[in-house]
């Protein structure tokens, strides 16, 4: 997707200069930036935005870290970005000393993955949970069996995104494992069960709000605002919580270290901590965000949706997600590499 600076053109015609000049070029995931709040960047500053997008933090990990990439900012979850950090991908850039700092919810400052913010800025938050069609199926919704002992009705029906980290800790928690575990009895269990289960699964795929709308899938395990985004096309999609545990996640927005436009990068951050953006990008993409007073431009509908409110007697089940040592995210990357033969 391009979406092209329609006052840098007026500006040559008139002859009056733009707010600033040149790109940006932003590397995120697939249907997940507001085309709204990309064009009032664009029309405030004078600046034209490239997205180009990715399924996956493993995928968009692979392509910076092979450079010649040409990006300026990248969105990855909280649990990638130390890995980022570490890898020397990342600038510090300082955003907790930009103007729009102050906006930031207190909640989201001392992070694990980047302590008091000098790399990254809150993009959206989350939850991993069940997409379910009600109409195939009527039975529990909040259990990983869906896709991992799935019922009849459902089987051949399922997809499963494509994020190993989501999908890793999911099958950990249902089989008895504690996040990051190297348990390997508990991680044989959870190599053979997901080798079971894919036999039941049509696709591992990103991109299904429209399929969940159509009514092509019948169940998956999905992201709560994607669910969402479906189930205002299509009444009979659900979301469930996972009762034997669920990740919760973050993405965040950070410069990478060899971005050829980082005074426009630095314009951007500061640009989506200003509330109003903050909400744009909510609205778009259905997922609450980091930024204080917000709320304030919310759409009603985020207010109450069950796939942003977590149902009270599943609020404990969720595991705020962190980064596993490299022990354990090598055994998980050969169990998923297994999985995509």
């Amino acid at each position: 997707m391009k979406l092209k600076l329609t006052l840098a053109v007026m500006a040559a015609a008139t002859g009056v200069p733009a707010l600033a000049e040149g790109e940006l070029n932003i590397y995120n995931w697939g249907n997940y930036t507001s085309p709204e709040m990309i064009e009032k960047f664009e029309k405030e500053h004078g600046i034209e935005v490239t997205i180009t997008d990715y399924d996956s933090n493993d995928t968009a990990l692979a392509k910076i870290k092979a450079g010649g990439h040409g990006f300026d900012i990248v969105v990855p979850s909280g649990t990638y970005i130390p890995i980022f950090i570490s890898e020397g991908l990342l600038m510090e850039s300082k955003p907790n000393e930009m103007e729009n700092f102050k906006n930031m919810d207190p909640v989201w400052v001392d992070v694990e993955f980047d302590p008091g913010r000098n790399y990254t800025v809150p993009w959206q938050w989350g939850t991993v949970g069940l997409t379910v069609n009600t109409g195939l199926y009527d039975g529990d919704i909040n259990t990983a069996a869906i896709f991992l002992d799935p019922p009849e009705e459902l089987k051949g029906k399922i997809n499963v995104v494509p994020e190993m980290m989501d999908v890793m800790s999911t099958t950990i928690y249902y089989m008895g494992g504690e996040q990051c575990t190297t348990d390997k009895e508990v991680l044989k269990k959870v190599r053979d069960k997901l080798v079971e289960a894919k036999q039941h699964w049509l696709s591992m795929d990103y991109g299904n709000i429209e399929k969940y709308a159509k009514g092509d899938l019948g169940a998956g395990v999905n992201w709560n605002g994607a669910s969402l985004r479906a189930r205002l096309e299509n009444e009979e999609i659900a979301f469930g919580y996972p009762a034997t545990g669920y990740p919760v996640w973050m993405d965040n927005a950070a410069i990478l270290a060899d971005a050829q436009n980082v005074d426009n990068a630095k314009l951007f951050l500061n640009f989506i901590m200003d509330p109003e953006n903050a909400a744009m990008l909510s609205n778009f993409a259905r997922y609450a965000n980091g930024i204080k007073g917000s709320e304030e431009y919310l759409d009603p509908i985020m207010a109450s949706a069950p796939e942003v409110v977590v149902p009270e007697e599943l609020k404990g089940a969720g595991v705020v997600s962190k980064t596993c040592p490299p022990e354990a995210q090598k055994i998980y990357t050969a169990i998923w590499t297994e999985l995509q033969k």
